[in-house]
């Protein structure tokens, strides 16, 4: 009888541990980067959102939809100049051949590529931020001729004030001086530093 007992607990652990590693392995794939760059989980978040609206499971929303869909996953509902512009990126097609899609509703697929676009994005805009905190090292929210004098210095980089000066003044967009996130984020974007 005690053999059978053990044997009995010897299974249960083996059970546990086997739904242990089960679970592992399964947050383990949701956070894993599918071809899109996107975890499954965000993947299924995108299906989700796309799903909701294709009530008729047609495979197709309404251009409307989208906007909806987009803010549903948390973004910013995309314009329709730029629903048209990320389309014909993901087609490769110009914008005018574009605008044969003139029922306005777009296929999943499609829909799929915008919300990765859209979530990349957002992804490196918190890339920026991390960074852009690295500089802003007195919280501020804002980067000082003296936060990147002190960079500059950390770096071991011999920059004159003038310049430094410079590229404070290049990055300020407000006049005020001081350089803030969204102007931080605009010159990395806009120099195709973050490429």
């Amino acid at each position: 009888m005690s053999s059978l007992s053990q044997r009995s607990t010897k299974q249960r652990s083996s059970t546990k541990a086997s739904k242990a590693t089960n679970s592992q392995i399964s947050t383990r794939k949701k956070k894993q980067k599918t071809n899109s760059g996107l975890t499954i989980e965000q993947q299924q978040e995108i299906r989700e959102a796309f799903d909701l609206f294709d009530t008729e499971g047609k495979g197709i929303i309404d251009i409307k939809e989208l906007k909806v869909a987009a803010r549903a996953l948390g973004f910013e509902p995309p314009k329709k100049d730029e629903i048209k512009k990320l389309l014909s990126e993901i087609n490769n097609k110009s914008t005018a051949e574009s605008d044969d899609n003139a029922d306005n509703t777009i296929e999943f697929d499609s829909f799929n590529k915008i919300m990765a676009a859209k979530k990349s994005e957002r992804n490196l805009n918190d890339e920026f931020l991390k960074v852009f905190r690295l500089f802003d090292d007195d919280d501020t929210g804002k980067i000082t001729f003296k936060n990147l004098k002190r960079i500059a210095k950390e770096l071991g980089e011999d920059i004159s004030d003038d310049h430094l000066r410079e590229m404070i003044e290049e990055a300020d967009l407000n006049g005020d001086g001081e350089v803030d996130e969204n102007e931080f984020i605009h010159l990395l974007k806009r120099t195709n530093l973050y490429t």
